[in-house]
């Protein structure tokens, strides 16, 4: 049976749209965390604080985890087509739409569309990587669509950024950013196709959103999810002024820094899932928590170590972070989820995470910070990561492998 499925499956379908997908998140990681990096060259002329960028932040990450479910569940019904490609037209235009605000009000504005938009390239794009791919590399798959939101937002966009804002304006920046996601929504109307749950609807019948719960999986991942991003945004948020304005680094060294949570989280967004897909996911989550907080500690209490012992710590604190973030939000959400539901049940943990670690986490952060100031910040997502670990010891494994279930 196993042999026949491996001789039917549509292998280069699936890798092209893995392909499609890695692209395209990653531009959302570009336009979503570009703004932390920019933001201490924003603060003078936009008139903005430390708590400000924890709201910008905040604001983005509470509309995105409502609009990835709520977008991923209709994606179920009416298709993912005409959920994803209007939603990356939108939030590339957003990120045009940024350089040209005059204040804070504005800026809040755009960000909460840009957030509308964004949730649903991850909840549906968790859909149409799961639907496209083999049960024997889900979680492969899934790592890779989900890593390149680290490369391209936390990696290379810090870098991009700070050499860029050596010839020109972060005006300017924020306008060059958004202009390739409008070529990727081109390329996904001519290639994405359909599931037979949506093309074939009336023949499928729909589970309830009570349904969704059935699995103990379901609320426990968006529990411990909770937790994995209020690590992954805290740091992402807070690191650029933590780097300029308690190191005193300058912005290019700042930019290169910052890089190593971009590297970090990109290897482990890909080598943990795919890890998991042997090992079990309950395994490699509960081993990302610990050593995540491990390595959050050993940078906070490093202060002004050398460049290169800070870019090490804070690459293993990212990779292992991430590595939880995308284990749950990825093949553990898919895994839980009733057949034609999966964009539901993904866009349910997701935007609980959002909702919450990206959201309100960023936000007490900022708090933190302005009150006690900025080396204080990271005994957050120290905290977080253990709450969630004692969480995920209650997971039910569901990786084919272990279970048996191809």
């Amino acid at each position: 049976m196993q042999t026949d499925q491996n001789k039917t499956w549509d292998t280069a379908y699936e890798w092209k749209i893995i392909l499609i997908l890695s692209l395209t998140f990653g531009l959302v990681g570009l336009d979503r965390f570009i703004l932390p990096v920019l933001f201490p060259s924003m603060m003078e002329e936009l008139g903005l604080t430390i708590e400000d960028l924890g709201d910008l932040v905040g604001i983005l990450a509470i509309f995105w985890g409502i609009s990835a479910f709520a977008m991923g569940f209709l994606s179920d019904r009416v298709g993912r087509r005409k959920v994803l490609i209007p939603a990356v037209i939108i939030f590339s235009l957003m990120s045009a739409f940024s350089g040209m605000v005059g204040g804070l009000v504005g800026l809040l504005l755009i960000r909460a569309v840009m957030g509308v938009a964004e949730g649903p390239v991850a909840s549906t794009g968790v859909a149409v990587a799961v639907e496209a791919s083999h049960p024997k590399r889900r979680g492969m798959n899934n790592g890779i669509f989900q890593c390149m939101i680290s490369l391209m937002g936390n990696a290379v966009g810090p870098i991009i950024a700070t050499q860029l804002l050596l010839v020109t304006t972060w005006r300017n920046v924020f306008m060059l950013v958004g202009l390739p996601g409008l070529v990727m929504a081109v390329v996904m109307w001519f290639v994405i196709r359909e599931p037979a749950t949506v093309t074939n609807a009336s023949a499928t019948p729909r589970p309830s959103i009570g349904s969704l719960f059935k699995h103990r999986n379901v609320p426990l991942a968006m529990l411990t999810l909770m937790c994995a991003m209020g690590g992954v945004f805290v740091l992402g948020a807070m690191m650029p002024n933590y780097l300029t304005g308690y190191l005193q680094m300058t912005p290019q060294d700042m930019g290169l820094l910052t890089a190593a949570i971009g590297f970090g989280g990109c290897i482990g967004q890909f080598a943990m899932p795919t890890v998991s897909d042997f090992i079990g996911r309950k395994v490699a989550t509960l081993v990302s928590y610990v050593l995540g907080a491990i390595f959050i500690y050993l940078f906070a209490v490093a202060g002004a170590a050398s460049f290169s012992t800070l870019f090490i710590l804070l690459f293993l604190a990212a990779l292992f972070n991430f590595s939880a973030l995308a284990i749950l939000a990825g093949p553990v959400a898919a895994e839980a989820a009733p057949i034609g539901m999966v964009a539901s049940v993904a866009g349910l943990v997701i935007g609980a995470g959002e909702v919450f670690g990206g959201g309100v986490a960023p936000i007490i952060a900022g708090r933190i910070a302005g009150t006690y100031g900025l080396e204080n910040v990271f005994w957050f997502p120290i905290g977080s990561l253990i709450v969630g670990f004692l969480i995920a010891l209650f997971l039910q494994e569901t990786a084919p492998r272990k279970t048996g279930k191809m």
